[in-house]
């Protein structure tokens, strides 16, 4: 699990959009605290516009932390708990925020897919 955790933090750090396909449930449920929840289509059409602004070098991921992280497992689903910090430059402007989070992995295929996201802000 914590091996899926880790690789998962990377692709969405680097912007590898095949490999959180690949990682995330069909009917996945991503919600940020200061909006509703968005399915899975809303979420990649997220981060294909981010990953565009990657590209551009208009913004550019400084740092993904994950700290304080929490498994809990159930059988076939998990629940994790973490705080993650963050540093990025958008517009040559640096932003540092603190979240936490809430996910929920679940077993399919062999495979532990991340099913649902929620985080608050802290900092």
């Amino acid at each position: 699990m914590l091996d899926t955790i880790e690789k998962f933090n990377t692709a969405f750090a680097n912007s590898e959009l095949p490999t959180l396909d690949a990682m995330v449930t069909e009917n996945y449920v991503h919600t940020n605290g200061n909006s509703k929840a968005i399915d899975k289509t809303s979420w990649f059409n997220y981060l294909k516009s981010r990953n565009q602004e990657i590209e551009s070098g208009m913004l550019k991921m400084e740092g993904y932390n994950m700290d304080e992280l929490h498994i809990e497992l159930h059988n076939q689903t998990a629940i994790t708990t973490a705080k993650i910090s963050t540093s990025i430059i958008k517009n040559g402007v640096i932003t540092e925020n603190e979240y936490r989070v809430t996910n929920i992995w679940v077993y399919e295929d062999d495979v532990w897919k991340r099913a649902a996201f929620h985080d608050t802000k802290i900092k």
